[in-house]
């Protein structure tokens, strides 16, 4: 049973209505930057409307307008999922109503968020000033899908406020769950035509806009009835012939708004330049029996009044819902999650050349030569990082072997630009081969989860890059040991005790990396006697951290994460320490795998290691002093590299 059904009933039982507590009927839910002058009243439709209707049966007129507070970009992505029926009760169900006898105040909607379809729930208490509705609403009808559509749109943002700075290309690909891009029109006729057939053959709603120079809650009129910031569904293409013997090339649209702002240019429906077409162009053009928001414009006149194409690109499964896209070729989506993670995978764009290699990537590899469309998604609605992708070619004999020199040698083939934007699309024509592509943050550190996504129109494969050379992946690492050491590239204790706060998984293994502890390790690695730390210092212990770690979990360890402590012996033997025990007396003792990844190795006379353990207070059993004792069977070999437990690291 889905959350709304769950809450749905519980208020039918009690026989109230639902008040939604994620997202309060209050000012902040509104505005948090600013403070308008008035305060709104949140108020039901039943409160002032006599019969409001969710979804009027059998009307699909938009009469959907912005109100004097709600956003022109909202409405013309709700004018187009209006036109796409199928892809319209997708997002918005429409088994739920004002006039059901469960009627609770609760409404539902499905919206595509993060990269997964996302039913939200919201009370329908909608922000009114004198009784009248301020944001999204139907002109001359009581319908209330857009208003509540509206405001579960504005509860995923945080409030209205944040719609504000929302665009269209984002509202398409959270109403449709499609990949959107945004293209340039040609100047060159022929090329935009060849790309207009081809968008058209697929399973992409392709939409035309004005950009306007600056954002307006309401749309401007051209002079031939075009509006600006409004997108227009592109249907068809085709060409008609004069009396004359002239050709023209046509170009048929679909205008979401109210038929109040329909196409009043040269080529209107009822223009005199329709009697020199030839009645057998008007009878397959079909002219008279177009909706009264359809229209045909010449090819010229499109060119030089749109700006851009806006694209939205459908797999088979979302495409299957509307009618309009069934007989199309569908794209074929390629998807691969991941994150920019401090330290370890967020090492910024090709300007940082020393941590660049650690960002995310995934080989690309190409049958055919293709235009493809990478498109690359954060996840950060209220602090989006400026983000951007690179894209190399591999080489054809050594494709696995991709490191740091590889970048630095290599020049990329493919530069996306970097913006704050929720995401990035770009388009490019590639050979035949494999390339590998990086997602990164503009600077290295930026934390944020993404997605990228690749529609394509033939089986492409895509392959998440193999992991890098260095033992167990810990060249993941260097990047945030950069950051923090010196010109000479190296870290003193107080260094070392945030990196491992940097890098280590959980809060509390990382506070068992005291100060104290950090100044012992320090001492046993530090060869130079600088009280510092290289890079290669480092790692070695990692590995060693590592490997403890392994010998801890084998299968002698408890599922609470302890080691029992007549069980350490064995833990250390499979690492080659022998133990010499004494006091293991009681069950209860145990050393906790924090204590045992966090026992440091301590070198005397070069060949001899202790273990210091260090003893967390928080959540651990009283231990008792063990006695512990260990020797080693290591040595430092000639090139200056120490080895703890079989593994090494070799800079």
């Amino acid at each position: 049973m889905s959350e709304y059904e769950k809450l749905r009933r519980l208020c039918a039982k009690k026989g109230e209505f639902f008040e939604d507590a994620d997202f309060p009927a209050s000012q902040a839910s509104v505005f948090y930057h600013q403070t308008p002058p008035f305060q709104f009243v949140w108020k039901r439709p039943k409160e002032w409307c006599s019969k409001p209707v969710f979804i009027a049966d059998g009307n699909n007129e938009f009469d959907i307008i912005p109100g004097k507070l709600g956003d022109q970009w909202f409405v013309s992505c709700l004018g187009c999922l209006n036109l796409t029926r199928g892809l319209f009760y997708r997002v918005v169900p429409a088994d739920q109503g004002f006039d059901d006898e469960n009627y609770a105040g609760i409404f539902r909607f499905r919206i595509w968020w993060c990269g997964e379809w996302q039913e939200v729930v919201v009370d329908d208490r909608l922000p009114t000033v004198n009784s009248r509705l301020v944001f999204v609403q139907c002109n001359g009808s009581n319908q209330f899908w857009a208003s509540l559509l509206e405001k579960a749109y504005a509860k995923l943002h945080g409030s209205y406020e944040a719609l504000k700075y929302g665009c269209s290309l984002d509202g398409l690909a959270d109403l449709t769950g499609g990949i959107t891009e945004s293209v340039k029109i040609f100047t060159d006729h022929a090329m935009c035509t060849r790309l207009l057939n081809k968008l058209l053959d697929m399973t992409s709603i392709v939409t035309c806009t004005v950009n306007q120079s600056q954002v307006r809650s309401h749309a401007e009129k051209l002079p031939n009835g075009i509006m600006v910031g409004t997108n227009y569904r592109v249907l068809c293409l085709d060409k008609a012939e004069t009396y004359m013997g002239n050709k023209i090339q046509l170009i048929c649209l679909r205008n979401p708004l109210p038929i109040s702002a329909t196409y009043s240019g040269e080529w209107a429906k009822h223009s005199k330049l329709w009697d020199d077409i030839s009645t057998d162009d008007i009878d397959r053009l079909d002219v008279e029996n177009l909706l009264d928001n359809e229209f045909w414009m010449p090819f010229d006149e499109f060119a030089s009044t749109f700006t851009h194409l806006e694209l939205v690109h459908l797999d088979s499964e979302t495409s299957k819902d509307e009618p309009s896209l069934r007989s199309r070729c569908a794209w074929q989506m390629r998807m691969w999650q991941s994150a920019w993670q401090k330290g370890v995978t967020a090492g910024g764009c090709r300007n940082n050349s020393d941590t660049f290699h650690i960002n995310p990537q995934f080989h690309l590899m190409l049958s055919d030569m293709e235009e493809v469309i990478i498109s690359l998604n954060q996840h950060c609605i209220l602090e989006p990082k400026v983000i951007g992708y690179t894209l190399y070619q591999l080489p054809k004999n050594n494709a696995d072997n991709i490191d740091k020199s590889f970048y630095k040698k290599n020049k990329s083939f493919v530069n996306s630009q970097y913006t704050n934007s929720r995401q990035v699309t770009h388009r490019c024509q590639l050979e035949q081969g494999g390339y590998v592509i990086i997602p990164t943050t503009f600077e290295p550190g930026q934390e944020a989860t993404l997605i990228d996504v690749m529609p394509v129109t033939s089986k492409s494969a895509i392959l998440k890059a193999p992991v890098t050379s260095d033992p167990k992946g810990l060249g993941q690492y260097e990047a945030v040991f950069l950051q923090l050491a010196n010109e000479h590239k190296t870290i003193n204790m107080f260094e070392l005790q945030e990196l491992l706060e940097a890098v280590l998984p959980n809060d509390y293994v990382k506070s068992c990396a005291s100060l104290e502890v950090c100044r012992q390790i320090v001492l046993a690695l530090d060869s130079s006697g600088s009280g510092r730390l290289k890079f290669s210092d480092f790692m070695n212990m990692m590995c060693s951290l590592k490997y403890w770690q392994n010998a801890f979990k084998k299968p002698h360890e408890r599922h609470h994460g302890s080691a029992e402590g007549r069980k350490t012996t064995r833990c250390a033997a499979r690492s080659r320490i022998s133990v010499k025990h004494r006091d293991f007396i009681a069950s209860r003792d145990a050393i906790y795998a924090q204590r045992w990844h966090f026992a440091i190795r301590r070198l005397l006379a070069e060949t001899k290691f202790y273990l210091l353990t260090h003893v967390a207070a928080r959540r651990l059993d009283t231990i008792r002093d063990s006695g512990l004792q260990f020797s080693s069977d290591f040595e430092a070999n000639s090139r200056g590299v120490r080895t703890f437990g079989g593994d090494r690291f070799v800079r």
